[in-house]
């Protein structure tokens, strides 16, 4: 079964960037539909950026212009770029196919945007 590491994250202020990383045991980023999930504080899990086999991607309105995705098949690793971060981008994120499959979530990486 497929295994997915997340890391990257951190204390950050507004209006800076990070980069989160999204390392995959097998070659699950280069055949699937992959996605970067966020939960923030007393909120449900949302698909925020999306990228497909061919690279194309879509993001949900609240990071589009901001966030980028993007994937190196050759390491098997998934990243997304945040630019111009928010408080409201606080949250743990995670990566799965989109749609997620149930029993291969990561333990996530906490994101904190604050002054």
């Amino acid at each position: 079964q497929a295994q997915l590491v997340e890391s990257g994250g951190g204390l950050v202020q507004p209006g800076g960037s990070l980069r989160l990383s999204c390392a995959a045991s097998g070659n699950i980023i280069s055949f699937n539909i992959m996605g970067w999930y966020r939960q923030g504080p007393g909120k449900s899990r949302e698909l925020v950026a999306a990228i497909t086999r061919d690279h194309s991607t879509n993001y949900v309105d609240s990071v589009k212009d901001r966030f980028i995705i993007s994937k190196d098949n050759a390491k098997n690793t998934m990243y997304l770029q945040m630019n111009s971060l928010k408080p409201e981008d606080t949250g743990v994120y995670y990566c799965n196919t989109n749609p997620p499959v149930p029993t291969i979530w990561g333990e996530g990486t906490l994101v904190a945007v604050s002054s």
